[in-house]
């Protein structure tokens, strides 16, 4: 039995066409590697619970609300215990000046 993110449906062209006509581009990981999404699947399960937790009055509402989560907050002040309890800029500056 297949999980519900890998239903044929996910592939179909009607589901395809649906999606394009809202905007949005569909995201297939690699038939069989379930690490392909691991990282987007866990930032986006941060983002819903921190950030995105209501409804946006507009779609612009919710892409500055984002972006100001993203850009102000997760980028450069949340710890990671993934990154040595670092915030991914000031380890994107530690990989830089180790290189």
């Amino acid at each position: 039995m297949r999980r519900p993110v890998e239903s044929a449906q996910y592939a179909s062209g009607d589901f395809g066409k649906t999606l394009a006509t809202h905007g949005f581009v569909p995201s297939m990981s690699r038939k069989g590697n379930c690490w392909d999404n691991a990282v987007a699947e866990s930032f986006f399960a941060t983002l819903k619970n921190e950030e995105a937790t209501g409804v946006y009055e507009t779609k612009a509402a919710a892409h500055a609300a984002i972006a100001s989560y993203i850009h102000g907050f997760y980028n450069p002040t949340r710890l990671h215990s993934a990154l040595g309890y670092l915030s991914p800029n000031d380890y994107a500056r530690k990989m830089k000046q180790a290189a």
